[in-house]
């Protein structure tokens, strides 16, 4: 196994497990408990390669996969924020929802309920070099992996530097702190879940761009095991992308032993084994929001 590719494979396997845990970070920082991720990510992904196939451009593809997660993480807010209904009930049949909506529009534009046609997918810089070289740098030299390294510090400055971030700490924490500042609590909360589900389309559209179409359900539990890493980095968007490291390249590691005589159903595992390990070493230090998953009653506070 060559190192240098083992970690270009680990780099371009992690980037949408990264989105979509950052994303959560705002939302659960918020106070809401963001399960819906999946069906966020897959609303993204079938987004984009509607907007792709309409336009032939793969740049037309990513404003449409935020504008799906926005949408899919406005009716999250509409339900939990606005309603106040329960949380985790609302992310699990948003998570349904999608998974019948995505095959039904599937079904009408392509005539087909399990893949779409061929849509252009972005595009890496040009990298010279030897090989390996190229291998390592064709992952970096692209936009949306510049993009979300970028992202990751960006968010930890957000949520822990600046006004927006202390008002939204605050909302997760004790929302009637913020309250009797004469601030709105369900505008924080939303904001925060908006912006889980705009990182959470985007983490679509790279995983439709890499494989340069939608297939049914192609998200796979992704979205379950970004929140995860986001419970490992202890809710914050540095820890949780070192967590999605870790789970890529248990992903890589599960891709580069296929065919070595190791039996393909526990190489399918490695990924959720890995989880759940990381999930029983680290679940008992990780604190999570003191408000997360309870709704604010200003009539109650």
């Amino acid at each position: 196994m060559d190192p240098v590719l083992f970690l270009a494979a680990t780099l371009r396997i992690s980037i949408p497990y990264v989105l979509a845990s950052v994303g959560a970070c705002f939302s659960e920082r918020g106070g809401v408990i963001n399960i819906a991720l999946e069906g966020m990510m897959l609303n993204g992904a079938l987004a984009y390669v509607l907007g792709a196939n309409a336009t032939g451009s793969a740049w037309a593809g990513v404003p449409c996969a935020i504008a799906a997660g926005l949408a899919t993480a406005g009716l999250h807010a509409l339900v939990t924020v606005r309603f106040r209904a329960d949380q985790i009930t609302s992310g699990l049949g948003i998570n349904l929802l999608a998974a019948g909506v995505t095959r039904f529009v599937l079904k009408q534009v392509f005539q087909s309920s399990s893949n779409s046609s061929r849509v252009p997918g972005l595009e890496s810089f040009a990298i010279a070099g030897p090989a390996m070289v190229r291998e390592l740098g064709q992952v970096f030299a692209s936009p949306l992996v510049l993009v979300t390294i970028a992202l990751v510090p960006a968010s930890q400055w957000l949520l822990f530097r600046s006004v927006f971030g202390l008002r939204l700490r605050a909302v997760g924490e004790r929302p009637e702190s913020l309250a009797t500042l004469g601030l709105s609590v369900g505008l924080q909360r939303t904001l925060g879940v908006l912006a889980s589900g705009a990182l959470a389309g985007l983490a679509g559209a790279w995983l439709a761009s890499e494989q340069h179409s939608f297939t049914d359900g192609m998200t796979v539990g992704r979205g379950y095991i970004a929140l995860a890493a986001m419970i490992v980095g202890k809710w914050t968007p540095l820890g949780a992308a070192a967590a999605c490291l870790l789970f890529g390249a248990a992903e890589s590691l599960q891709i580069a032993l296929q065919g070595s005589g190791f039996p393909n159903e526990l190489l399918q595992m490695t990924p959720y084994v890995v989880t759940m390990l990381a999930l029983a070493g680290f679940i008992g230090g990780a604190v999570p929001p003191r408000s997360v998953g309870v709704p604010y009653d200003p009539e109650r506070s």
